[in-house]
């Protein structure tokens, strides 16, 4: 495996990034799940 990402760089990028983007989708998901629950809050005050 090592080898296999030593001898191709672009995939090593290409799942860095990947990792990245699923980091940034899985962050904005859990800060709209908490604006939708103060959201609820705030209505029913």
């Amino acid at each position: 495996m090592i080898e296999f990402l030593t001898q191709n760089p672009m995939y090593v990028v290409l799942s860095t990034a990947m990792i990245i983007w699923i980091g940034i989708a899985l962050y904005v998901n859990r800060v709209d799940t908490s604006l939708r629950k103060l959201e609820k809050k705030a209505e029913l005050k």
